[in-house]
């Protein structure tokens, strides 16, 4: 069976705009206002990316480590309003079942990342799982990946995940993606980015298991 490497934020919690907000303010903080379509467009990316991409390697080097607080520092004041997305636990349920290896791979702190399991309740279900503070370079970069891959047993992996930034970096992993559309980007975007299979959500998804490259 295929090594189920899942994504966690906007596929499994539902995040991507609380990441857009906190984000917003931090930049703001700084003098720099810059249009929530934009910074939405960039989730999903890593940190250690997101600054240059969105302001600049002017703004990176004169303030990306503190931007990067920042953001941490509000998306920490917006954590308890983070929810998993409906049928996320049960997908895993479903996935160990069937009998896939799961590991999770996360552009997120580990901190967050932590958080999130523990909404997910999963701690006791995943086998594996890696976050940015594991690798060098995050999404689009192939590293968090490539740090799953290399954590799983088996040899054979399909992502899922629920931005371009997903399927890039599994695409240079050499790794198929399924997409859902919870991260606020549409079906036409992630088939254009690659995505071997667009769904409607995880609940369709599970649904649709014998259908994708997990049956």
């Amino acid at each position: 069976m295929p090594v189920a490497i899942l994504d966690v934020d906007g596929t499994l919690v539902d995040t991507n705009y609380h990441h857009t907000l906190a984000w917003y303010r931090a930049f703001r903080r700084y003098g720099i206002t810059l249009p929530m379509w934009r910074l939405h467009r960039h989730v999903g990316m890593g940190g250690d990316k997101y600054v240059a991409a969105l302001a600049g390697n002017d703004v990176e080097s004169r303030y990306g480590d503190e931007l990067r607080a920042e953001w941490q520092r509000l998306f920490d004041e917006l954590l308890r309003e983070v929810a998993p997305v409906d049928g996320a636990r049960e997908l895993i349920v479903d996935l160990k079942d069937r009998g896939h290896e799961v590991v999770l791979a996360s552009s997120a702190v580990r901190e967050h990342f932590d958080a999130f399991v523990d909404k997910l309740q999963v701690r006791d279900l995943v086998d594996s799982s890696t976050t940015k503070d594991d690798v060098e370079a995050s999404k689009p970069d192939p590293d968090l990946v490539e740090a799953a891959l290399a954590k799983a047993r088996g040899a054979d992996a399909v992502m899922v995940g629920d931005t371009p930034w997903d399927v890039e970096a599994a695409r240079r992993a050499g790794v198929a993606t399924i997409c859902v559309i919870t991260g606020g980007f549409s079906e036409q975007e992630l088939r254009d980015a690659g995505a071997a299979l667009v769904v409607e959500s995880v609940a369709d998804l599970r649904a649709r298991l014998d259908e994708t490259a997990l049956r």
